[in-house]
């Protein structure tokens, strides 16, 4: 239960006692303004000391943490920690809290709660049938075959101290300043067609949406984060033109689109991801169920043009 430590004792203070986040990036930083109000107190590590030391202006104690070594600060924060967000993307050898810091989460006696962000990715290609949870994982990239990993190893440290860990399996990401509104201001849109191809996509908000009602719940597992419509690629950036009042992109095929290796690996893979599984265990009500509600959300009240500050 929120406000009782590992062990069962009361805990006195607000339901989040010490949030703390590895990997400020923009679903974090989505994640850390819903939580926030909740949280005695938030820290979270960055890459660069610099931008560490400016996060205490937001009200965030910053942590630099670049993967390569245990850092002392980062201990002892994990510490004291009771609920833990792990955005930063594993590398070559795994995840780096874990490799460099396991035993200090082990060792913290009120930890209550892991979220891990994941992606929808680890299912690979399904042919574009619709799959939820328990589909079989078919990864074809490297980086998504690491992921795989890395969540077992989330998940099995939970197990072994007793802790549970959500593990958030996120479409395609947009919100305020990452979203098609942006890419045609930008001239950067573009119409690639696939015939057949489909994404699933999630509003920042509902990722920050789906992490609270995990946190409230302490449920662990994995729960798909993604919106009700997977959809072309092209008819975003249409609809996105059409609100804009501009003409869309031309439409290209996608096997003469200059593409790099990454964006072309993403449409090797054609799935359908359920989320009935997030709304039917943690009760959650989507603020943008499809790409249609997300942009007109950012469009009609200005957002889509910049994320919101981490104000403190």
């Amino acid at each position: 239960m929120e406000g009782e430590a590992k062990d069962g004792s009361a805990r006195d203070g607000p339901a989040i006692g010490a949030l703390t986040v590895v990997g400020l990036g923009f679903s974090a930083r989505a994640i850390v303004r819903r939580l926030r109000p909740q949280a005695g107190s938030v820290a979270a590590t960055v890459r660069d000391p610099g931008r560490a030391a400016a996060l205490a202006a937001s009200g965030i104690d910053g942590i630099a943490f670049d993967g390569t070594a245990a850092t002392p600060a980062l201990a002892e924060r994990l510490a004291r920690t009771t609920h833990l967000v792990v955005s930063a993307p594993p590398d070559e050898e795994g995840d780096p809290l874990l490799r460099h810091h396991a035993e200090d989460l082990a060792g913290a006696r009120d930890l209550a709660f892991i979220a891990y962000l994941s992606t929808v990715g680890v299912y690979g290609d399904h042919g574009g049938a619709w799959i939820d949870e328990t589909a079989e994982c078919r990864a074809t990239t490297r980086r998504n075959r690491e992921r795989i990993e890395v969540e077992k190893a989330w998940l099995a440290l939970g197990d072994r101290i007793g802790v549970p860990v959500a593990v958030l399996r996120l479409a395609g990401i947009y919100g305020p300043g990452r979203n098609a509104f942006v890419n045609l201001a930008q001239g950067s849109a573009r119409r690639i067609v696939k015939p057949g191809q489909v994404f699933n996509r999630i509003h920042v908000d509902d990722i920050a949406g789906a992490t609270a009602a995990a946190l409230e719940r302490r449920a662990g597992g994995i729960f798909n984060v993604s919106d009700d419509e997977p959809a072309p690629p092209q008819d975003v950036i249409t609809l996105a033109a059409e609100m804009m009042g501009v003409a869309p992109p031309p439409e290209q095929p996608f096997e003469t689109a200059e593409l790099s290796p990454m964006a072309r690996s993403f449409y090797g893979d054609v799935k359908r991801v359920s989320n009935a599984k997030v709304k039917r265990e943690l009760g959650l009500a989507f603020a943008c169920p499809t790409y249609r509600e997300g942009l007109a959300s950012l469009w009609q009240d200005g957002r889509w043009r910049s994320e919101p500050a981490l104000s403190a």
